[in-house]
């Protein structure tokens, strides 16, 4: 099946933020949507108005303009921006070496309480995930809500919770390192973590070409099956110890 996208420039970003307001914006006018700063461009697959009405719509968020047409009518089976292995590993260096991190202090933790015990790990591993991961989200508070809105099932219709999302994290790896009632913040952890999956899958089936929030605005990391993976495994995790 063929996809028609069409590359325009765009003037009037000058930061992260912009990306995030300017794809949000024109997110429900095609099947698919990729802003980038570097070169300032917008991809638009299958776009549903023309371009100035596009310019219309983007008037009102701020001083924003679709330009020139770069490129179109590309086959959407066609790969794009293929990548080595070893570039792919290099882009999810500051992802690895964060869960390397957590992991390895996890570890010393459970072989100073003397006796392994998977559950005590795995509770400990969740409270250095979600206590670390809050803490990159935090760093910049409004872009991360701005670009977790951009694939988020809910943050897309409350943009408000984007900006909660960071202190449920905070909030759940506190619980997991005092141990407060176990089975409740499992719960809790399940839901949060199965419902975030959903537009993460969303986004990768639809081979959006947007950027992870996993680690806040400070990293660039791609949104990939990578992701997906992460956000189901804290479910089965949580799952897991609720048995």
């Amino acid at each position: 099946m063929m996809n028609t996208k069409k590359i325009y420039t765009i003037t009037g970003m000058t930061c992260n933020h912009c990306v995030a307001k300017v794809q949000t914006t024109l997110a429900p006018y095609a099947e698919a949507v990729d802003v980038t700063l570097n070169p300032p461009q917008v991809t638009l697959t299958n776009q549903k108005l023309e371009t100035s009405a596009l310019n219309n719509i983007l008037e009102s968020i701020g001083n924003y303009k679709v330009g020139a047409e770069v490129s179109a009518l590309l086959n959407a089976e066609m790969p794009t921006n293929a990548e080595t292995p070893t570039e792919g590993l290099a882009r999810y260096q500051p992802l690895i070496l964060v869960l390397a991190y957590i992991l390895g202090v996890t570890l010393f933790v459970e072989f100073a309480h003397g006796p392994f015990d998977l559950k005590r790990l795995m509770s400990n591993f969740m409270a250095g995930f979600f206590l670390a991961f809050s803490f990159f989200k935090l760093l910049d508070l409004t872009g991360f809500a701005n670009s977790y809105a951009m694939y988020d099932v809910l943050a897309k219709r409350v943009p408000m919770y984007g900006y909660v999302y960071p202190f449920i994290e905070l909030g759940l790896g506190t619980l997991y390192l005092f141990g407060y009632r176990p089975i409740l913040v499992n719960m809790i952890t399940f839901i949060v973590m199965a419902f975030s999956s959903i537009g993460v899958i969303i986004a990768v089936t639809n081979q959006q070409k947007i950027r992870c929030a996993c680690l806040g605005t400070g990293f660039n990391l791609p949104m990939t099956t990578v992701t997906i993976i992460e956000d189901v495994l804290m479910a089965s995790m949580a799952a897991w110890m609720l048995l």
